[in-house]
């Protein structure tokens, strides 16, 4: 048992004087997050190649909100914000790698076992492999489907899927002609079955739209086709290179594709909610770990993946780490649309809230349960924080609703200074302007990090 573990358990017992009370029925948590969905790909945020008409539904049935961040540019840190409640500052995981959570790391899900639910993953871990700490069983899951790798999850026809077995993750004997994502949501769909008499915590990782660009099904992509098979959108062909995707003749049906199965995936889901009376005592969230990507034939231009914000997945601007939030079921008041400043690593100390649970310590996330019931927040946040590694050292600071501060290797580490109220794509750099709000920021990028021994990570020769 982790030390972290060990606090928990006595504070809960109360040896340290305190009495942990719980309502007498805890609702369910599923936390789902698209890969590499950019802001602008569902229709309810401004999508108009194609429609996802069960997300639409979700947002009407719920909470759009319009400020939501991801915990960074890049999806390993990004999962290890939302993970720990740590953001880019303090994470122990803060680039991509395939580098494990460590024993001392304390994870929702281990919050969530300790606090008598039931666990599962579906998807992409990317904290951790079967051999080492990080290994999902450790840290906090009864079950699991999915990749632990991060390469393995770039390919969707694959034999490297992974299940908690007899305590342990082990690999799973599959048929890799079929598409991963059937296999993930059929195991999802399952673990709500199975788990409907008791309180659970489901974190659904789904993989698309990430490359490689293939779609489930060839049903999947029906609808973006011609009657004579060809697509109904003009094609730039992907072709494969050495050790890349595979080449991918319709990429861009493929890609409305993938969307568009994963929006009635999400259909699906809110009907299985509600068949088992479960939808008002089941808070769902959906978003995306990061901004859109452009490998394997994805075409964030085409598309307008990023909607009004500048930048993709690796840049540092909004377009980069701001994303979709989804709030639906539960107690979510309908139908609004909500602007608070937020981001993934905020979900942590809300889950613990909406749970009942002692708020958990040491975390850099705000708990948001308050704007699911339409109420203002009980604290905002000061300033967010992300760093990147990929291209020397990048940074970004969130000040309010209204000014974002951006440091680019690539442009000598030179603060460019944003008025999102204003400026949401980031294109006229005011710093020269306004010198006090460039103090405020550099004094908050000095005072949101602490500086890391293991990133970034060394190269192997």
């Amino acid at each position: 048992m982790k030390y972290s573990q060990i606090i928990i358990l006595l504070l809960t017992i109360g040896i340290f004087g305190f009495k942990n009370t719980k309502p007498a029925s805890r609702p369910n948590i599923i936390y789902i997050m698209a890969d590499d969905l950019g802001y602008g790909d569902l229709s309810c945020y401004g999508q108009k190649k194609f429609r996802t008409p069960y997300l639409d539904q979700m947002a009407k049935e719920g909470i759009r909100y319009t400020d939501y961040h991801s915990g960074s540019t890049v999806c390993a840190p990004s999962r290890c914000a939302l993970m720990t409640g740590k953001h880019m500052g303090h994470a122990y995981i803060r680039g991509n790698g395939e580098v494990p959570l460590r024993d001392e790391d304390y994870t929702v899900a281990e919050y969530f076992k300790q606090n008598g639910y039931h666990t599962g993953i579906f998807g992409k871990w990317g904290l951790g492999q079967a051999e080492n700490a990080g290994s999902p069983e450790k840290q906090g899951w009864d079950e699991f489907l999915g990749y632990t790798n991060h390469v393995h999850a770039h390919h969707f026809y694959t034999n490297n899927l992974w299940v908690i077995k007899g305590g342990k993750t082990v690999q799973l004997p599959i048929d890799s002609m079929r598409h991963s994502h059937l296999y993930v949501m059929d195991a999802a769909f399952d673990f709500i079955k199975n788990n409907q008499a008791k309180p659970f915590f489901m974190y659904l990782a789904i993989t698309m739209p990430h490359a490689e660009v293939f779609a489930p099904t060839p049903e999947s992509i029906t609808p973006f086709l011609t009657t004579d098979k060809m697509s109904a959108f003009p094609e730039i062909p992907f072709v494969q290179k050495a050790g890349n995707y595979r080449s991918q003749a319709q990429p861009r049906a493929n890609f409305a594709g993938m969307v568009t199965h994963l929006d009635r995936d999400m259909g699906r889901l809110m009907d299985l909610l509600k068949s088992l009376n479960l939808s008002e005592n089941t808070y769902v969230f959906f978003t995306s770990d990061n901004g859109p990507h452009q490998e394997g034939g994805a075409d964030p231009v085409f598309f307008d993946s990023n909607g009004p914000l500048k930048g993709i997945k690796r840049d540092m601007y909004e377009g980069g780490i701001r994303v979709p939030l989804i709030a639906w079921g539960g107690k979510v008041k309908k139908g609004l649309i909500n602007t608070d400043v937020l981001a993934n690593w905020d979900f942590f100390p809300t889950a613990a809230e909406l749970t009942g649970g002692r708020k958990p310590l040491n975390l850099d996330g705000i708990s948001f349960a308050n704007s699911l019931k339409g109420k203002p927040l009980k604290k905002k946040h000061e300033s967010l924080y992300w760093e990147f590694y990929e291209r020397g050292f990048d940074q970004a600071v969130r000040l309010g609703d209204e000014w974002k501060a951006v440091k680019l290797s690539a442009k000598g580490g030179k603060l460019e200074l944003y008025n999102l109220r204003t400026d949401l794509g980031e294109e006229n750099d005011v710093a020269a302007i306004y010198p006090k709000i460039v103090a405020k920021a550099e004094k908050a990028f000095a005072e949101n990090r602490i500086a890391s021994t293991m990133w970034p990570l060394k190269k192997k020769k």
